[in-house]
């Protein structure tokens, strides 16, 4: 009798202690599918913001990379191109020629760049204390050499 007591209490308390793991697993599940769908979430805004900023790139823009293919170009070829001879530029003594400022506590040196189409190219300049930011023009002429102009550009006051 004794032996049937504690059959049924062994069984009583394996069934109570395997419904309490199975329902901490239940809520460990469920926790992790709440953490998954909101990572999937934020992913999906980010990609959308991602799609949303790459609206204004050469690699986020069908007709500007169709242009550049049509002349026998590939976009990425091309970005690095002017790009290198952009910082190329930096790697000389003194300012950088694009650059229409002088440096006051050293020399301008351009320090980002990124392309918003097949035409136009927006940098970020500095000597180290003021800082700017210009928009370039860029194209190849009729020899497929490059050419860069300086459309427009601004000097931020130091405060």
């Amino acid at each position: 009798m004794y032996l049937f007591f504690f059959a049924i209490l062994f069984v009583i308390f394996q069934y109570m202690n395997e419904k309490a793991i199975f329902e901490n697993q239940e809520q460990q599940i469920e926790s992790m599918s709440e953490k998954l769908t909101r990572a999937q979430d934020s992913l999906k805004v980010l990609n959308e913001r991602t799609a949303y900023l790459n609206y204004f790139s050469l690699q986020g823009n069908e007709n500007a990379m169709t242009y550049l293919e049509n002349l026998g170009f590939e976009a990425q070829d091309i970005e690095d191109r002017v790009a290198g001879y952009i910082r190329d530029q930096n790697l000389q003594e003194g300012n950088h020629p694009m650059v229409p400022y002088e440096g006051m506590i050293g020399p301008m040196k351009i320090n980002k760049i990124k392309f918003l189409n097949h035409r136009w190219i927006l940098t970020d300049f500095t000597d180290g204390k003021y800082w700017g930011e210009m928009l370039l023009e860029y194209y190849f002429n009729e020899n497929n050499e490059l050419e860069i102009v300086t459309l427009g550009s601004l000097l931020y006051p130091n405060t």
